[in-house]
């Protein structure tokens, strides 16, 4: 008994510390941009892909690193991941020109892709079920409150010390991690005869081209040749990818995604909402750091600090919301943080003005963190729980997958609405710019708010769910697994 208990503290240290880890490096760069550029002599463009270069391949590969976890073992993958992201560290860190940066940040996306969903996985599987909820809530809450502390960490690193311990501090960390990855983990797999080899770089082909799109539609033109190609492109690799699983599927195969999933309430509807969810605060968080320095003239460590009402209230909610979902589900926290959020948003909205003080602001960055904070707790869980146990790999990496486009469309098109707007020409430009973009970010978390209401509530009982199982290779009625049908 005392040994499980052990191995499962074990368990929860080291996947929590790795998620935080790659989570952490979505953001952080954003406020050492400034010193970047002058040790570097970057030019914007190239410093937009110092921040572009890991979201595009970090979104890009979250389901396929996922799906190689179940077939080559989680464990050994996870280690892999660790291993890569903490040698594109120190080559970030040591990189001499901008070029070299670019290219070290597209390989730390690489290891943070194959670190972050199979964290989640090993996570579930070593948690028994009554207190997964709990466990798999401060996990999401921790890769949450990871992605919103990215600037301050990053404020507080460049001003305190230089830009390059951005990434020096996760060396240590990954060294540290990697050996009790080897020691302290269960190992654990989903056999298959094969890898789905075409799903896998049709996927990745798709997402590529779509992602590529977005991040670069802002500064070319959303009509442009380029960024046209680039969407059309990734559409279309997407569709073939769909139907290549569905071809899969029907000829009995080992899809690397069977699409049967979608079928699933609970599971189509929170991927959905994490989509509008990610649109809404990265968006919105991307402006706002930048409204603190721009109009309000804080430094960037005096930007971050400021933001902690709003990033800090995961640590603070994540503990007692974490047991709730268990009790009475993840729905009505989810419901309920997306309200809260779209509340703040628009609190926000009212309040900015080119003389506002920081004193006015923190109610509503209260509301919006302690939103996001519902969100973040039960997300994990109900992902989970949505799904069979031998596709919990698989279903990680999708909802990562979709929340990290969805933070990408987020800032894409916020940044566009927000030039469109106003701009950087005064502070009452900012001002007006920043105004109409939490519109769109509200909107769009409000959308969410409807949509978490599809989600089912209870979960079912065990006899249910082996029943449930059998749905997802065939074309029998397909219902949220882990939870109560539709209308409970």
């Amino acid at each position: 008994m005392a040994t499980d208990r052990n191995r499962l503290t074990w368990t929860f240290v080291v996947t929590c510390l790795a998620a935080f880890m790659t989570s952490l490096d979505n953001l952080v760069v954003t406020m050492a941009l400034p010193s970047i550029r002058e040790h570097l002599h970057a030019s914007l463009a190239e410093l937009e892909w110092t921040v572009n270069a890991y979201t595009l391949s970090f979104a890009v590969l979250l389901l396929p690193a996922a799906a190689l976890g179940d077939r080559l073992g989680r464990r050994r993958v996870f280690a892999a991941g660790l291993t890569i992201f903490t040698v594109a560290s120190a080559a970030a860190a040591l990189a001499p020109g901008v070029g070299t940066l670019i290219a070290a940040r597209a390989v730390q996306g690489v290891g943070g892709a194959i670190v972050l969903p199979l964290s989640m996985t090993l996570l579930s599987a070593a948690v028994p079920a009554e207190r997964r909820g709990a466990a798999l809530g401060i996990w999401g809450a921790v890769s949450g409150l990871a992605i919103a502390l990215g600037p301050l960490v990053g404020g507080a690193i460049t001003q305190g010390a230089a830009w390059q311990w951005i990434f020096w501090v996760n060396v240590p960390l990954g060294l540290a991690v990697i050996p009790l990855a080897f020691t302290r983990l269960t190992e654990s797999r989903e056999p298959s005869s094969r890898l789905d080899v075409t799903g896998t770089v049709l996927v990745s082909l798709g997402l590529f081209g779509v992602v590529l799109g977005v991040v670069r539609g802002q500064d070319h033109g959303w009509t442009s040749a380029g960024v046209l190609s680039a969407l059309i492109a990734g559409a279309v690799g997407l569709v073939a990818f769909v139907a290549w699983e569905l071809r899969s599927e029907r000829r009995g195969g080992a899809p690397m995604l069977p699409v049967s999933l979608f079928r699933r309430r609970g599971f189509a509807a929170v991927n959905a909402v994490a989509v509008l969810f990610s649109f809404g605060m990265f968006g919105s968080i991307f402006l706002i750091s930048q409204y603190l320095q721009n109009v309000m003239g804080y430094s960037p460590l005096g930007a971050g600090l400021r933001t902690l009402p709003w990033t800090v209230m995961p640590l603070i909610v994540a503990p007692i919301a974490g047991p709730l979902s268990d009790r009475i589900g993840g729905r009505p926290l989810m419901v309920t943080g997306l309200a809260m959020m779209t509340a703040g948003l628009l609190w926000l909205r009212a309040d900015l003005a080119p003389d506002t003080s920081f004193l006015t602001l923190v109610p509503a960055f209260v509301v919006s963190g302690v939103g996001m904070a519902l969100f973040f707790v039960p997300v994990a869980n109900v992902v989970m729980g949505s799904v069979p146990t031998e596709f919990e790999g698989v279903a990680s990496g999708v909802n990562n997958a979709f929340r990290e486009v969805g933070g990408v469309f987020g800032i894409a098109v916020l940044a566009s609405v927000f030039a469109a707007a106003g701009g950087y020409a005064s502070a009452a430009d900012f001002t007006d710019g920043i105004r109409v973009a939490l519109v769109v970010g509200a909107v769009a978390t409000g959308v969410g708010t409807l949509g978490s209401l599809l989600v089912p509530r209870h979960r079912t009982s065990p006899a249910d769910e082996l029943t449930d199982r059998t749905d997802i290779r065939t074309d029998a009625p397909a219902r949220s697994l882990g939870y109560e049908p539709a209308g409970t």
